[in-house]
């Protein structure tokens, strides 16, 4: 079942329970009910929004996500559910033992899919896009060359260097985590996605604290942010379509667009389907991985545009 994402940003709303929907209030008229087990994500950017306890926990049970922004527009907390997998203690037995060879070898597929998928947002046949895809062969386990960061400096050099007539000049963006303008559309791009791997890295029965490469004691999400390298390049092309539109703002109708990410289509093998399903199954081949069953993580890739007649 493909879950729905829901956001509040542009007025204030109180979310209560009734009847296993989530209610939706404004001035304490109803404005929608949606049922809880059809929602997969809720970002809440309206300081004013309140909840019922009931509320929450019924979103929890259901395996929902909720994403609170801080004043910054920008998330700054996650409620996740706890995991009610019925094999959770083996599966964290498997994470918690997971060799470092095998950690090195899952963080080079991660690299390496994250090069390409970079590669793919350049000019084709163009002398960056050709660098990018040399260096994803260089790759080795563990990334002890660090080619993801060389890797970084040619993408974000040549990122809006496109056939649009809104092309920036390259040498007026840098990308900075703590930026405002197209830093700020990303941030809140990769935390769209981030909060959705870490929903399905939870419903797999695994910690999303244990990463595979990151390893920050204050950080919680650690294996969310190595399993959303592969995915930070749609969160790009996005915003760099969004850029040629005219959006210059990160408001309500720039968030809806961006939540726009999750439905995209991706493939996975003979498989098709929205990203947010995907990640599920792709969560479920580092199960796999971590079990010793298969070395090869198994990453959604997006689905090549249909030609026009």
């Amino acid at each position: 079942m493909i879950k729905r994402t829901l956001e509040i940003s542009r007025e204030p709303a109180h979310l209560s329970l009734r009847h296993e929907q989530l209610v939706l209030k404004r001035d304490g008229q109803v404005v929608g009910t949606i049922p809880c087990e059809d929602i997969g994500l809720l970002m809440v950017d309206h300081p004013q929004t309140t909840y019922t306890h009931s509320a929450l926990a019924r979103l929890a049970e259901s395996d929902a996500a909720v994403v609170i922004c801080g004043h910054n527009h920008l998330p700054v907390a996650m409620l996740l559910p706890l995991a009610d997998h019925s094999q959770v203690v083996w599966r964290l037995h498997d994470q918690l033992g997971v060799s470092r060879p095998l950690q090195k070898q899952l963080w080079k597929q991660l690299v390496q899919a994250k090069i390409c998928a970079q590669a793919e947002n350049l000019l084709t046949e163009s002398s960056p896009r050709r660098k990018l895809l040399a260096l994803a062969k260089e790759v080795r386990s563990g990334d002890p060359r660090n080619i993801e960061a060389q890797a970084a400096r040619v993408y974000w050099a040549n990122w809006l260097n496109t056939d649009s007539p809104r092309q920036l000049d390259t040498e007026t963006f840098r990308r900075d985590t703590n930026g405002t303008g197209l830093n700020g559309f990303l941030n809140y791009g990769y935390a769209v996605v981030r909060a959705s791997i870490a929903r399905a890295i939870v419903a797999a029965g695994l910690l999303p604290s244990l990463g595979i490469h990151h390893r920050n004691r204050s950080n919680a999400f650690c294996l969310a942010d190595d399993l959303i390298e592969p995915f930070r390049p749609l969160v790009d092309e996005k915003v760099r379509e969004m850029h040629s539109q005219g959006y210059e703002e990160l408001n309500q109708p720039a968030k809806a667009e961006l939540l726009e990410v999750l439905t995209q289509t991706m493939q996975l093998g003979e498989q098709t389907g929205p990203l947010m399903v995907m990640l599920h199954r792709m969560v479920s081949s580092l199960v796999r991985c971590y079990a010793g069953e298969k070395k090869q993580l198994e990453i959604p890739i997006p689905c090549p545009p249909i030609p026009d007649l």
